[in-house]
């Protein structure tokens, strides 16, 4: 199943696009589904249907979904959520503001990466396009599969041991409400089946995100950023998508040249930047897209003679080499700065850090223990060395 992700700053028009792509895919045959993991929930807006948690046809092999976040944690981890709310109501916390303490920071990216999951595995469809929330959200939307999986990897037996030990003497002590046998188990399924799988699915070849930008240099940088730590995790981008630019003819009426023109000069910057990534031109209309017809218009408008599932780029696989001096690792990064990049080996993993966002990437047994000589951008990859003669490293 092909799986896309839309995303950008808020406002560049990443639902039209993404509904756009759909309504598209569906002319030509491809069983769609166009999702929206955005709380603003527009997608029914330029639909012009009412959505719900459920898929519902808007047209011939196309369906719409607007996914609730708190139905699926419901569904998909409801004794764990149940046993956080019964904490905080003994600590003596209002039972609505318990409610929303339980939807744990990430909680609902991850529920809707489970219910996008479930729609994968049902084998319904042949393209599912995710309609996502602004790019900070997306970014954690992307990432939270693999840095959840770790952190609850680590707590989960840590906590079993302590319970296992503790619970008889505890629960003669202590009030305090602590987990049961259902409990670890719902946190197990998630750890060892659900969150592993996500992490599989969201930097699979057949997944990518589109970065979604208009013709200005904040929304750009913010794209550029997002791409970086995109890659950082290992999340592909296989396209961008720039919207509203005014039509060729613009160039030649007083009023618009001038604009025109700046829009052309940052659409070979967005080119350069983004590159290898195709950039595709998303026309500014006279009007709102809504609709199915005028959705459909726009998609065939973007995507031109190219399909709109298809895989438009491939990125670049992290690797680990040897050569004459010691190890090395390349870790593509595309759009990074050197002054924003921070490197450190700790207890045999490579920890990067790049803006808010830190990947710690398990490192092979024979380069785990060696000392990092070097570590510099080369040619949009972050290229770290390591030393076999510890005397020489710098």
């Amino acid at each position: 199943m092909r799986l896309v992700l839309y995303t950008g700053k808020g406002g560049v028009g990443k639902t039209t696009t993404a509904a756009a792509t759909a309504a598209y895919a569906a002319s030509l045959g491809r069983r769609t589904l166009v999702a929206s993991a955005d709380a603003a929930h527009s997608l029914g807006d330029v639909l012009e249907r009412r959505l719900g948690p459920e898929p519902i046809e808007v047209a011939p092999n196309l369906d719409a979904i607007e996914i609730d976040p708190r139905a699926e944690m419901e569904r998909h981890w409801g004794r764990i959520r149940d046993f956080l709310v019964e904490v905080f109501v003994h600590q003596g916390i209002d039972d609505v503001v318990a409610e929303e303490l339980a939807m744990l920071p990430g909680s609902e990216e991850i529920t809707t990466l489970l219910a996008i999951e479930a729609f994968a595995e049902s084998e319904r469809y042949d393209f599912v396009i995710v309609d996502c929330a602004p790019t900070d959200s997306a970014l954690r939307l992307a990432t939270l599969p693999d840095l959840a999986h770790r952190a609850l990897k680590l707590l989960l037996p840590t906590m079993q041991a302590i319970t296992t030990v503790g619970t008889p003497i505890a629960r003669r002590l202590l009030s305090v409400p602590l987990p049961g046998a259902g409990v670890f188990k719902d946190a197990e399924t998630l750890i060892y089946d659900k969150l592993q799988l996500l992490h599989s699915r969201i930097t699979d070849s057949q997944t990518s995100v589109r970065l979604v930008v208009t013709p200005e240099r904040v929304v750009i940088e913010e794209a550029r950023r997002a791409h970086t730590e995109l890659a950082l995790f290992e999340v592909p981008c296989d396209a961008v998508i720039m919207n509203r630019l005014l039509p060729p003819e613009a160039a030649r009426e007083e009023f618009f040249g001038e604009m025109s023109r700046l829009q052309e000069q940052r659409f070979l910057e967005v080119e350069q930047t983004f590159a290898p990534l195709p950039v595709f031109r998303g026309p500014l209309f006279d009007d709102e897209v809504t609709g199915v017809d005028r959705l459909l218009e726009l998609g065939r408008l973007l995507f031109a003679n190219q399909a709109p599932d298809a895989v438009l780029s491939e990125s670049a696989p992290i690797r680990f080499q040897k050569d004459e001096r010691g190890y090395r690792v390349e870790i593509p990064l595309p759009g990074a700065h050197a002054d924003g990049v921070d490197v450190a080996v700790i207890d045999e993993e490579l920890v990067i850090t790049i803006g808010g966002r830190r990947r710690l990437l398990a490192l092979p047994r024979q380069m785990a223990r060696l000392e990092v000589e070097s570590a510099q951008l080369e040619d949009s990859r972050l290229v770290v060395s390591f030393c076999l003669d510890r005397s020489s490293s710098t």
